[in-house]
């Protein structure tokens, strides 16, 4: 099988991107898939989220973008089987400026994740937890990327956030990743006993119809206390609402990848 990388992606803080990278791949993993999980956010919550303590990140993602070191290098075993992290650290941060005037800077990511997966064990996904921002990390996200998937927050500015992501994924399409597409909207944090959490939604799936996925995450302590234990939900967890949202999802990202192979 072809491996698919997802981007994970929206500029604002706060909606649950990095739980949806790390529960989704927890997910994926759990039916029979091969994931690797890079965590691009300079803040490493992806990776702490994983049981990957700060001080034993030897090789992280900005190694590899610097091209200190192959990414295989960066990558380790999570704990959970068919799941690989490549960790980050801090000094991702200082990857914006150091990048500026590198040669390809927008496809470093890109290449160095070709490289590793001319080589590596089978992997079937790759997810790219990516920073908060619209920033030369995300932007690299998306070069390497095949589709995007945007958890968006049940919200009163969620629209307007969707529509700088979007704008964000068009122009990489047209100008550095032609193959580039939205591979669907993830509503997150919602409480269905909120009337404005209810008219997000309407008023999201009025606007992006069927790209919005079916499952919506809900709002549930089980999945914010996970972290502080370094695990996923769905280990910390599995027969919580929110880790059985993220097993639903999981199901749906892989139909919605059959279906436009079919189609293809």
């Amino acid at each position: 099988m072809t491996t698919r990388i997802l981007a994970i992606a929206n500029q604002k803080g706060g909606v649950g991107k990095t739980t949806t990278a790390i529960n989704l791949s927890t997910a994926l993993a759990a039916v029979g898939e091969k994931v690797l999980l890079i965590d691009l956010d300079p803040q490493g919550n992806a990776s702490t989220g994983l049981g990957s303590e700060a001080a034993t990140r030897a090789v992280t993602t900005y190694d590899a973008l610097m091209g200190e070191y192959r990414l295989e290098a960066a990558v380790v075993e999570s704990g959970i089987p068919g799941l690989r992290l490549a960790p980050a650290g801090v000094d991702l941060a200082g990857a914006e400026v150091e990048l500026i005037d590198a040669e390809r800077r927008h496809h470093r990511l890109a290449e160095t994740l070709a490289d590793y997966l001319q080589g590596a064990p089978e992997t079937t996904y790759v997810l790219i937890d990516c920073p908060p921002s619209l920033s030369l990390l995300t932007i690299n996200a998306l070069a390497a990327a095949d589709a995007v998937i945007i958890p968006l927050q049940a919200e009163f500015f969620a629209l307007e956030g969707l529509s700088q992501i979007l704008r964000t994924i068009e122009t990489v399409r047209g100008r550095i990743n032609p193959r580039l597409e939205l591979q669907g909207i993830v509503l997150t944090m919602a409480d269905t006993r909120n009337n404005l959490a209810n008219a997000v939604e309407a008023d999201v799936r009025a606007h992006m119809g069927a790209k919005v996925y079916e499952t919506v995450i809900p709002r549930n302590v089980r999945i914010s206390e996970a972290p502080s234990h370094g695990k996923p939900a769905l280990l910390y967890d599995i027969k919580c609402a929110g880790s059985q949202a993220y097993i639903r999802l999981a199901s749906e990202v892989i139909q919605r990848e059959r279906d436009a192979r079919k189609a293809a």
